[in-house]
C-alpha cells in the first residue's frame, strides 16, 4: 500500500518542467567522461518511470527495479554511481537492499526515498549507510538537487588541479579520492569523504554542527545535529581507531581536527 500523497508528490513537477530542463547538461559525469549511472528502486512503476524520465534529462543512464532482489541484481550488473532507494519494498526492505549492495559497491551513493519520516527512521537509514533521505510527498526538483549534491561529493564533478591535503600522518588525495593514515588506505563513503575534507581544510578550527550541516549536507537534513554526531563517530572509527586521535570534540561548540601535540 502506498501512502496518500505519493500522487500529489508526482504532480508537483512534470518531466517537462523548465526547472528540470534548464538543469540538464549540468556537467556531472564519471571520471572517464561516461554518463553517471543511477538505479531507481521503487515498487510503484509510475513513480519509478517518472523519476527515471527526469534523471535522463540530466544526461544520465538510468535503470529501475521494483523489489529488493531485482535491485541487488541490477546493482551487481549495472554498477550504478547512485541509488534512489525506497525503504518499503514487497520482498525485503531498503535497509536490507543497502546492506547487500554495500557488499558489492561499498562507495555507491544512496538516497533513501520513503514515507517514513520519524527521527528514528532517519537515524536508522543513516546508520545503515544511506547518504541522504527524502520523505514522501516530495518535490522532484528536491530529489534531483540532492542527488546532484551526493554525486558531487563522490567526485563526479571534479575540478581540475585537485590538491593533496595533509595533517600529521593523515593525507587526502582529492583527485584520486583516496585517504591514507600512516600510509594505510582508509575506505570512506562519499559523505564521510566530504566531512573529512571539510575538517582537513580547516585544521585547528573548531567547526560547529550547524557549519558542518551547511557545508557537507547541501540541505540540512531537517537540521538534525545528531546526523553530524553519527558521521563524526564513523570517521573516528576509521581514522582514529587504535591511533592517536586527530578528531576532537569541543563540548558545546563543535569539532576540530588537529595534529597530536
Amino acid at each position: 500500500m502506498r501512502p496518500s500523497g505519493t500522487g500529489q508528490a508526482i504532480g508537483m513537477m512534470s518531466v517537462r518542467d523548465p526547472l528540470i530542463a534548464t538543469a540538464s547538461g549540468g556537467g556531472l559525469s564519471r571520471a572517464d567522461g561516461s554518463p553517471v549511472r543511477v538505479l531507481v528502486v521503487d515498487d510503484e512503476p509510475s513513480l519509478a518511470e517518472l523519476l527515471g524520465s527526469v534523471l535522463r534529462y540530466e544526461g544520465w543512464e538510468i535503470q529501475t527495479a521494483a523489489d529488493g532482489r531485482s535491485a541487488v541484481r541490477a546493482a551487481r550488473d549495472f554498477e550504478p554511481d547512485a541509488i534512489i532507494l525506497d525503504i518499503m519494498l514487497p520482498d525485503f526492505d531498503g535497509l536490507e537492499v543497502l546492506r547487500r549492495v554495500r557488499a558489492i559497491l561499498p562507495h555507491v551513493c544512496v538516497l533513501f526515498l520513503t514515507a517514513r519520516d520519524s527521527v528514528q527512521d532517519r537515524v536508522n537509514g543513516i546508520t545503515a549507510g544511506g547518504d541522504d533521505y527524502v520523505t514522501k510527498p516530495f518535490s522532484l526538483e528536491e530529489v534531483v538537487a540532492r542527488l546532484r549534491g551526493l554525486l558531487r561529493r563522490a567526485g563526479m564533478a571534479r575540478a581540475s588541479g585537485g590538491t593533496e591535503i595533509t595533517v600529521a600522518d593523515l593525507t587526502m588525495d582529492e583527485d584520486a579520492r583516496e585517504v591514507r593514515r600512516g600510509g594505510q588506505l582508509v575506505e570512506l563513503t562519499a559523505t564521510e569523504f566530504e566531512l573529512l575534507r571539510f575538517l582537513l581544510r580547516n585544521p585547528r578550527r573548531v567547526l560547529s554542527k550547524a557549519q558542518i550541516l551547511d557545508r557537507v549536507w547541501n540541505y540540512d537534513f531537517g537540521g538534525q545535529a545528531h546526523v553530524v554526531e553519527l558521521y563524526i563517530s564513523y570517521l573516528r572509527k576509521k581514522i582514529d581507531s587504535g591511533r592517536e586521535p586527530l578528531i576532537h570534540t569541543v563540548r558545546g561548540v563543535g569539532y576540530v581536527l588537529r595534529p597530536p601535540g
